[in-house]
């Protein structure tokens, strides 16, 4: 498997994990919801009913984020190579490896550490487009590109 697919993988394995979590919370409030239906009146039940309706509007907002960070990965081809830095690509730099994919972190794989960033993160703005031998300028740190896969 090339390195490209390897990051891949790793995000896309990331992403079917916090989907199952996610899933799972929205059944376990469900649940609660209904068994809140069940219990007492007044006040507390209404309090209760209200806290479980927040907690499944964040799950919700969790599945849609987790959901966004799906089709963005689906618009990667792994097996491409770019000479400019875009979606999907593998960056050596003097102080760190990118994968320009999903924020999802640190991967450790046998070829080195890489994070996978958002196109959208502050670091991945100032790559986007530059190639080999570029530099840029983040968090009073130059980094020297020095190699785009």
């Amino acid at each position: 498997m090339i390195l490209k697919e390897q990051l891949y993988c790793k995000c896309s394995e990331a992403l079917q994990e916090r989907l199952r979590h996610v899933k799972k919370s929205i059944l376990d409030l469900e649940d609660a919801l209904h068994s809140e239906t069940k219990s007492s009146a007044g006040d507390k039940h209404e309090t209760g009913r209200a806290m479980i309706q927040i907690e499944r509007e964040k799950a919700g907002q969790q599945l849609l984020g987790i959901q966004n960070n799906q089709e963005l990965l689906q618009k990667i081809n792994y097996n491409a190579k770019h000479i400019n830095i875009a979606l999907g690509s593998v960056v050596y730099t003097s102080q760190h490896n990118y994968f320009i994919s999903i924020s999802e972190g640190e991967i450790r794989l046998k070829d080195g550490l890489f994070y996978a960033i958002s196109p959208q993160s502050p670091i991945a703005q100032l790559l986007l487009g530059k190639r080999e031998g570029d530099t840029i300028s983040f968090r009073n740190s130059l980094f020297t590109v020095l190699k785009v896969i």
